[in-house]
């Protein structure tokens, strides 16, 4: 999917239209040529605008290599129920179960081989606002550094 942070945007991104020739009839420059809510994307013959593609929260899993999948079965994440994303197999797309992304970062925090398990995958494993974050030699709920937040 193409995404545009031009100055005035309007939310949502540009759906993917590759190996698709637009009508060519409503051309613009940016967001703010559209009607309503639609945006500026790119067509097979220039800018024209159209309903864009609301992006549901959360990150696309980390799938292994040998997860790799050929199939291509969505475009974007409103052909996916619920809350499911639509997300890269390797050569394909397909509608998954998104990782929770809480505010912070990871803190730094020397090694300690009490931690070498795998006591959750991402964020959403770990309670309140605890982030799932490397230890070292392996991933566990901590507190985040918050400290960035406030500068």
């Amino acid at each position: 999917m193409f995404n545009f942070f031009l100055k005035g945007s309007k939310p949502g991104v540009c759906p993917d239209r590759s190996g698709v020739i637009g009508l060519c009839d409503k051309f613009c420059f940016n967001d703010n040529d559209c009607p309503n809510n639609e945006k500026c994307c790119p067509s097979g013959c220039g800018n024209e605008c159209v309903a864009p593609v609301i992006e549901k929260p959360g990150v696309c899993p980390f799938r292994p290599w040998e997860y790799i999948r050929c199939v291509k079965l969505c475009s974007n994440d409103s052909d996916c129920p619920n809350n499911q994303k639509c997300c890269s197999t390797g050569c394909g797309q397909e509608c998954m179960v998104p990782n929770i992304v809480k505010p912070g970062v990871c803190p730094h925090k020397p090694f300690d081989s009490r931690r070498c398990f795998a006591h959750c995958s991402n964020d959403g494993d770990c309670p309140d606002n605890e982030k799932c974050c490397f230890s070292g030699c392996g991933r566990t709920c901590i507190e985040p550094d918050i400290d960035w937040l406030l500068s």
